[in-house]
């Protein structure tokens, strides 16, 4: 039985594929970061301020507590937990732990701190002024104070109608 590739076919072929294997080391490409050039012109840098806070929170309705109720298990649940004791996911997977919203640095804080500490960030919380709108921060906070309420309920809170149907 004859080969079907001549001998002196095959140590070419081998030359070729060895020539063909490289690491990649020495090929032409551009470091963006080997010799300072402008930017484009519609390309912006830099840092980016927000100062996008309204002058006062609005007014507290059940309806800005809802909305401040979702945008708080969306964003903030994942490290502060659902109830505020800073044990949510994120924290359960090795991330520092924020403080409990019941300590008393958070439980000083005045509103307007707590929508700066939600735009900007603290510590190792990013801040979310891209992340969430202006007036949804605010629903944050307000639901911030209702949570931390919720949990320091006295009997003495509810109204006799509540007292009530209380099991």
């Amino acid at each position: 039985m004859r080969c079907p590739w001549p001998l002196h076919v095959l140590p070419g072929t081998l030359l070729l594929l060895a020539a063909g294997c490289d690491d990649m080391s020495r090929q032409h490409k551009e470091n963006p970061y080997a010799s300072p050039r402008s930017a484009p012109a519609d390309v912006v840098q830099g840092s980016v301020e927000y100062h996008d806070a309204p002058h006062h929170a609005p007014a507290l309705t059940a309806t800005l507590l809802q909305r401040g109720r979702n945008e708080y298990h969306a964003f903030c649940a994942p490290c502060h937990a659902r109830t505020g004791q800073g044990d949510g996911m994120v924290v359960q997977r090795g991330f520092p732990a924020p403080l409990p919203l019941a300590t008393a640095p958070t439980r000083s804080a005045t509103p307007a701190q707590l929508y700066a500490i939600i735009t900007t960030g603290q510590g190792v919380m990013y801040g979310f002024a891209q992340r969430i709108m202006p007036d949804d921060r605010w629903a944050i906070v307000a639901y911030l104070y209702a949570l931390r309420r919720s949990q320091q309920a006295m009997l003495a809170d509810m109204t006799p109608a509540q007292r009530a149907t209380r099991p």
